[in-house]
């Protein structure tokens, strides 16, 4: 029985992994990160695994939240300060700063 190997190309995930933020396929349980720099949300759209912890940084000067429509909102967020979830549910989780509503963003949860 022939059991040749699919060729990978370097630096691509298996078919149908889900990406991160880099490109690359997120293990169950590890972590991501999103930045908030220049009133932007960096990625805007980040896609993950049930059961990733997301991690956001607020880098800009001025105070910022990370406000889903559930429960699961980060207090404000001055300059250095952080906010994590845990994702356990496949869906997607969008999400916008209180104080400047024009700042988007969402994260994707695959099984």
């Amino acid at each position: 029985m022939n059991m040749a190997a699919q060729p990978v190309t370097a630096g691509q995930p298996p078919a149908g992994a889900p990406l991160t933020s880099a490109g690359a396929s997120a293990p169950v349980g590890s972590a991501e990160k999103v930045t908030i720099t220049n009133f932007a949300f960096s990625p805007a759209i980040l896609t993950i695994r049930v059961g990733t912890k997301v991690t956001w940084t607020n880098n800009d000067v001025v105070a910022h939240t990370v406000t889903f429509t559930d429960v699961a909102n980060s207090p404000v967020l001055n300059r250095g300060d952080t906010f994590s979830r845990t994702f356990t549910a496949a869906g997607t989780y969008s999400y916008i700063c209180s104080i400047h509503p024009f700042m988007h963003g969402s994260v994707v949860v695959t099984v």
